[in-house]
């Protein structure tokens, strides 16, 4: 553990956000700064621990901080404390940037807009069947500074939020995954630029020893690129060269085009850290996926039923839109800001849509004049519809596709929650029968 000009040692320090990463923050901190905490619902906090470091806003603006480590989830522009930060955002620090001052361990950070989790995933279970001593951490869920049991030769593999780099200023990535790019948080960020410059700043912080990862043919990449100079050796990776790989393995996971970019980095990286093939091709083969993210949850005679509740945009549905057929499409919630349908006319006879929630007017405005749509009051009448549908063409094979392209929580806490139900009502309507959950 580096100890000598840290900046996070014996400081007076301000924890803003009290969830998971902010907490985790704490607990690594307490024993070593002075520490303050601030949360916009902190009078519903009951922990007696976390109560003893509580500070009033009042207080806040009586005290000279030396740091301000903010939780992801916190919006400088639509917060209480909004107008402090930005009159101190020299200050303002990320749990990655705390965690890359106490620790020199080698990093794979990855990013990008769609399928971070399942290419973390993948790549986490690769390394520790190759007898890495590997963590998985990050957005995917395990807070970076909650990890235990650290030694030298542990590698993290990071999931990176946009949020997390745009407050990250001194974190720096070994290994650094951009794995795609396409206009999202645009609430947060308010243009497409500073999302993609957020994204950037991971290759920007890295040293000329360090490797860049980044896909081939993606616009919003390329551009960056060519309008940028960074340390790094950029490696970009032709995501249309997995079907070679393909040919050794039969996982159903892998029909995704999705899911096939998502390998193609993995096989990248693994050829860079000089893997054994035999374990690789091992691991694929093996690999089950993540809940919710492509999932096929059911394949049987003519019907293939695929649970994506974690698409929260177009862009995340457009591969698996491209490789099924007959699609019935369920999608619906609240819609991102600035999400574009680009999907080429070619796919559009082959797509049924059935939108549902509150929001329905945006999808019909973008759907409209490209594929056929209906609109229903909620998920299980749409739902009910399809099955309508189905059972007058059992000799077809079709495909029932919850994609919602769309935040859950008009209905839903979460996507796992919304997947969840999607289940229990394909459950329903198959009369019990049994489906992959």
């Amino acid at each position: 553990m580096a100890t000598n000009l840290n900046i996070f040692l014996n400081k007076k320090i301000l924890i803003y956000g009290l969830g998971k990463s902010g907490l985790s923050t704490f607990k690594f901190l307490k024993n070593k700064s002075d520490i303050f905490l601030y949360d916009d619902f902190q009078s519903n906090i009951k922990s007696l621990n976390i109560k003893k470091n509580l500070i009033s806003y009042k207080n806040i603006l009586k005290l000279n901080f030396d740091q301000i480590i903010l939780s992801p989830g916190i919006d400088i522009n639509k917060c209480k404390l909004s107008k402090f930060l930005k009159n101190n955002n020299n200050k303002i620090y990320s749990d990655l940037d705390v965690f890359y001052s106490f620790y020199k361990n080698d990093c794979i950070t990855i990013t990008g807009t769609n399928g971070k989790s399942t290419t973390c995933q993948l790549l986490y279970e690769v390394l520790l069947n190759q007898k890495f001593d590997v963590k998985l951490v990050g957005n995917i869920g395990n807070p970076i500074l909650s990890v235990k049991k650290v030694k030298k030769k542990t590698i993290f593999i990071i999931e990176a939020s946009s949020y997390q780099l745009e407050y990250s200023k001194i974190f720096r990535s070994k290994y650094a995954v951009i794995l795609n790019l396409s206009p999202d948080h645009i609430e947060r960020h308010k243009t497409i630029n500073k999302y993609v410059k957020a994204k950037f700043k991971l290759l920007k912080s890295q040293f000329k020893s360090h490797l860049a990862f980044v896909k081939k043919d993606d616009s919003l990449i390329n551009r960056e690129l060519r309008l940028n100079k960074f340390n790094s050796r950029i490696i970009k990776v032709n995501t249309k060269k997995i079907k070679k790989f393909l040919k050794n393995i039969d996982n159903n996971c892998f029909l995704t085009e999705a899911n096939k970019e998502n390998l193609s980095f993995v096989i990248e990286l693994s050829k860079k850290l000089n893997l054994k093939n035999d374990l690789l091709i091992k691991t694929i083969q093996n690999f089950k996926g993540l809940k919710y993210r492509q999932q096929i949850i059911y394949k049987k005679h003519n019907l293939t039923i695929i649970n994506d509740s974690k698409s929260t945009s177009f862009s995340s549905s457009i591969g698996i839109l491209k490789s099924n057929s007959n699609i019935y499409w369920l999608l619906g919630g609240i819609h991102k800001k600035g999400d574009k349908f680009n999907l080429s006319k070619k796919y559009f006879y082959k797509i049924k849509a059935f939108i549902y929630g509150k929001n329905k007017k945006f999808f019909n405005k973008k759907l409209k004049g490209k594929i056929k749509f209906k609109n229903f009051y909620n998920l299980n009448n749409a739902l009910k519809n399809v099955f309508r549908l189905i059972k007058r063409k059992k000799l077809i094979h079709q495909t029932i596709l919850f994609s919602p392209c769309a935040a859950s929580f008009d209905s839903f806490k979460n996507f796992e929650d919304r997947g969840f139900y999607f289940n229990k009502l394909i459950k329903k309507y198959l009369n019990g029968k049994k489906i992959n959950i």
